[in-house]
């Protein structure tokens, strides 16, 4: 049986559309827009909140949805200012998100499904498999969350769907929750401030591309070569990079949109002289920009990040190879805010064992 028919509707799950039909089968669609202006623009808790609304249809909305998908089982929050949640669903299955605060930003990290099935071997999330997909109204459930921890004269700036699980193995469900952060009726977010990252599934990077709102791709490579990255990304043994950057090249010409490539570096593994300068090769003559990630350590997994000279080295040979990059600022890194880790850690409280994979430095 599925999440949808075992619990009541989400609001969240309805698009405009839908409710508006709803509205309008209760004597008001133009009732529709005002509920979704409570929903993600006034940060109420609930149906009753919603004062301008009569006092029957609130009735029934309360009798016929559930407003929240979830309730917070902690909130961690570091010294740089990021906010952790680990949220658990109406099935009791748990989930993380993240909100980062920046001078100008406020920036939010959501999941995609309960677990993942990529087993990327340095990333928490997949230590345990994949469990589900994630509806629409779970997905979007996530920033009503987070979006509830701002004060009321702070929003949500950045949406970055880089959480829990592979983004476009759920696709069907996430794109009409990104089409409702970018609604002027939903969040209000332009297209250039949502970030989609993903480990390369070509076709579904191309019907990304296929819709009509150009949101930016980010392409998780974390190697140079299809030898090592099927080593540290275990599903691209079906794939291939040429096979991903070829995709990534299609969205580039479709939406004008650069793409960035996503690359963890992993002492001794894929941080040497070699790795960058080939990677240099495969980027340079693209509109790409290199976003480098130092590993955050987890528990389980015998990976570490090299250190601050030999990661900036390894950003010298890509710009001397005239490809953009950067290395990604950490936050929060006092709260295991990297994605997977405090579901991780509540997850082994409760002895559920692991399956944990390695990459040995014996095979760079």
């Amino acid at each position: 049986m599925s999440i949808q028919t075992r619990f009541r509707p989400l609001l969240t799950d309805l698009s405009r559309e839908e409710l508006k039909e709803w509205c309008a089968s209760r004597g008001g669609g133009y009732r529709a827009d005002q509920i979704r202006r409570w929903v993600f623009g006034k940060r109420v808790h609930d149906f009753d909140s919603m004062h301008d609304i009569p006092a029957k249809m609130r009735g029934a909305l309360a009798s016929e949805f559930d407003f929240f998908a979830t309730h917070i089982v902690r909130h961690l929050i570091s010294r740089d200012g990021t906010e952790k949640l680990l949220l658990e669903l109406r099935d009791g299955e748990t989930l993380e998100c993240v909100l980062m605060r920046e001078e100008d930003r406020r920036t939010v990290c959501i999941s995609t499904q309960v677990g993942c099935a990529m087993g990327c071997v340095f990333c928490a999330s997949g230590l345990l498999g994949v469990k589900r997909n994630l509806t629409t109204g779970e997905i979007l459930d996530q920033i009503l969350r987070l979006d509830r921890l701002l004060p009321l004269a702070e929003r949500i700036t950045n949406v970055v769907v880089m959480g829990m699980g592979e983004p476009l193995a759920n696709l069907k469900a996430l794109l009409p929750a990104l089409r409702t952060l970018n609604d002027p009726g939903g969040m209000g977010l332009g297209a250039r401030r949502i970030t989609v990252s993903t480990v390369g599934l070509p076709e579904k990077i191309r019907e990304l591309a296929a819709t009509d709102i150009p949101f930016h791709l980010a392409v998780s490579l974390h190697a140079p070569n299809d030898s090592l990255r099927n080593e540290i990304v275990p599903v691209n043994k079906n794939i291939g990079i040429a096979d991903i950057l070829s995709a990534a090249d299609d969205y580039f010409a479709l939406t004008g949109r650069r793409i960035t490539y996503e690359y963890v570096l992993l002492a001794g593994v894929n941080d040497q002289d070699q790795h960058a300068e080939e990677l240099g090769h495969l980027l340079r003559r693209r509109n790409a920009h290199v976003n480098l990630i130092p590993m955050n350590s987890v528990s389980t997994i015998a990976l570490e990040a090299p250190g601050s000279p030999r990661t900036q080295h390894f950003v010298n040979t890509l710009r001397n190879a005239g490809v953009n990059a950067t290395v990604r600022k950490r936050k929060g890194a006092d709260i295991d805010a990297a994605c997977g880790q405090l579901r991780l850690s509540a997850l082994q409280a409760s002895d559920i064992p692991l399956e944990t994979g390695n990459v040995s430095r014996s095979q760079v």
